[in-house]
């Protein structure tokens, strides 16, 4: 490992943060033990609530690993989580851990041929999912069309204070689903009824893989990113030291992301646990409950995505609630616009800083500093660690400081590679001189301070006339008019110029805005090139797409706008018709002398 004074962020690095400090190699659920150990009687996990204590959470793993055991369970098998953020995912995840077996995270909101593909694509033979008709009754169907053999069911109602369970059988009774428990659906009742007495698996932390995390599939086919016990543990510890000011046994994680994705896995559930912290879940983002949350149960942690934190700081009646509990935000998913940060935090007195990673980082790679300069723009410095290096796209050479290139990642939260994909594999995970490095496909640049931006990513970057635009960054610029609440950018193919930029803008309420004097507002911030077209500027009454963790979806959005140009474009030569047709017969009746 390089001397960490010779690295570029080294003098800058905040003193609260040891870049080198040791990050442990070991099985992924001795988090969770170290927390029954020493915090036995904290809560653990509160669930619209229904609390569980470390020592009840610890329990409930056991019997659970036991119960998968008695199933047939064993090192190597993948266990598949088909669940919404309940406590059912947390006891399942650790306990398939501690069995040696593969936790495959899976996105309920998935079309069904996403669902099929990755569950015969990992192997799923076991999988858990709650009797909520929506998941229930699409992961029955794939029985008999997959290898899934097995479906573990939990109820809702099990998992809820008596007063709301209660509430829930009478106001939900159709939207209960009626599982046939057997063989081949097990009820988790069943499954845990048991003495807790399971064998745990001999771990090899480096080798042995905890999770798979399969990729969103937007570039391609979806691809499962083999993270092993060594791979998150180290993660977990590098999020959790970029938390300086949090105390052990008494920090309190609002957990509003699903734990599915890997954003929320790694900094919201296994980063509270690792504090012995107590996690507020939430099954699902609503705003106007999130906001109720954090005004009744006092959060001091709230990783989120930027959506969400421009969500709350538009809500109408914000003013009714106090949300000053919050302390620290990491926000990730997607680029985060100034003007949202610096609102929320004016809202809250917390500190928002913006992070980074991917699926294959496990997925934390660098943030910028809770008790430092924040860049604005920036992802922040390498997280402890970690190497960022900055290449040349074709040459694979490494750039000066300041130039544009692909951004590269060299850390032990690197996974092992993409699961049964070689091909895959071999094109990302690179081999230098210094050390294997995963090549992101984001373009980005590093100051003279260490501090990383991205500029975009390379499938993203849009090509006018030879010149480069990077969407995120006509975004930002865009973000800074008072009447913006969303935007998005993309790229469209254009005969003259290659492509040509498309903005699609939804104002706050009651605000108004023309193309004409968003471009006149844009005029001295964005080169010629950058600068949308009047008729390119689409305004929109609702949302923008987005995706399950509410990042902007820019695949739905070149749907959404190929189809709107696609319309406008035939209203305009149903018009030039009809004004044809009204000449003609105009000519018709007056005929030229």
């Amino acid at each position: 490992m390089p001397d960490p004074s010779e690295l570029p962020w080294a003098r800058i690095y905040p003193a609260s943060v040891d870049w080198n400090a040791p990050l442990p190699s070991q099985p992924l659920y001795r988090i969770l033990d170290n927390a029954v150990r020493d915090y036995p009687d904290n809560v653990a996990l509160d669930f619209l609530d229904k609390f569980y204590t470390y020592r009840e959470l610890g329990d409930l793993v056991a019997r659970a690993a036991k119960g998968l055991q008695d199933l047939g369970v064993v090192k190597g098998d993948r266990v598949g989580m088909f669940l919404p953020n309940t406590p059912y995912y947390v006891a399942l995840y650790f306990a398939a851990l501690k069995l040696g077996a593969i936790v495959v995270n899976f996105n309920p909101l998935y079309a069904e041929k996403e669902i099929e593909k990755q569950i015969n694509d990992s192997g799923c033979k076991v999988m858990a999912t709650v009797d909520v008709p929506s998941v229930y009754d699409t992961l029955v169907k794939m029985q008999g069309t997959t290898c899934l053999e097995k479906i573990i069911v939990g109820r809702m109602t099990d998992i809820l204070p008596p007063v709301k369970s209660a509430l829930y059988r009478l106001a939900k009774r159709r939207e209960i689903a009626r599982p046939v428990y057997g063989e081949q659906i097990i009820d988790f009742r069943t499954l845990t009824a048991n003495d807790g007495n399971y064998k745990p698996a001999e771990i090899n932390p480096e080798n042995d893989l905890a999770v798979l995390q399969y990729t969103g599939g937007t570039t391609g086919p979806s691809k499962g990113a083999m993270l092993t016990h060594a791979n998150l543990s180290a993660n977990t510890e590098q999020s959790r030291l970029l938390l300086p000011g949090a105390v052990m046994g008494q920090e309190t994680m609002l957990g509003v992301l699903p734990f599915f994705h890997v954003f929320a896995m790694t900094a919201v559930m296994n980063v509270s646990i690792s504090l012995g912290g107590r996690i507020i879940m939430l099954p699902r983002f609503d705003l106007e409950q999130a906001i109720k949350t954090i005004h009744k149960k006092r959060p001091t942690l709230f990783p989120a995505v930027p959506a969400i934190y421009n969500a709350i700081n538009h809500y109408k009646d914000l003013g009714r609630y106090n949300l000053r509990s919050v302390r620290f935000c990491i926000s990730g998913g997607a680029p985060l616009p100034v003007a949202v940060k610096k609102q929320f935090e004016t809202l809250t007195g917390c500190v928002v800083v913006e992070g980074y990673g991917l699926s294959e980082t496990s997925p934390v790679a660098t943030c910028n500093p809770v008790d430092g300069e924040n860049r604005a723009g920036s992802i922040g410095l390498p997280v402890p660690g970690t190497h960022i290096e900055i290449v040349d796209p074709e040459t694979r050479e490494l750039l000066r400081l300041g130039a544009i290139g692909e951004i590269c990642i060299r850390g032990p939260q690197v996974m092992k590679g993409y699961w049964n994909n070689p091909q895959e594999t071999a094109r990302v995970m690179e081999t230098t001189p210094r050390g294997e490095r995963l090549r992101t496909g984001d373009l980005g640049h590093m100051d003279p301070d260490g501090y990383v931006y991205v500029d975009d990513r390379m499938k993203d970057m849009i090509a006018v006339n030879g010149f480069k635009v990077y969407p995120s960054h006509v975004e930002e610029e865009i973000y800074r008019h008072p009447a913006v609440e969303e935007c998005g950018v993309i790229g469209i193919p254009d005969e003259s110029r290659g492509e040509t930029v498309v903005a699609c803008i939804r104002l706050r309420d009651g605000q108004s805005l023309t193309a004409g004097a968003l471009r006149e507002f844009l005029q001295d911030t964005l080169a010629r090139w950058a600068m949308p077209k009047p008729e390119h500027i689409l305004f929109w009454d609702q949302p923008l797409p987005k995706t399950t963790i509410g990042k902007l979806s820019r695949k739905d959005l070149r749907t959404m706008v190929a189809a709107r140009l696609e319309a406008e474009q035939e209203s305009r030569q149903n018009a030039a018709g009809r004004q044809e047709r009204g000449r003609a017969a105009a000519a018709a009746f007056h005929p030229q002398p």
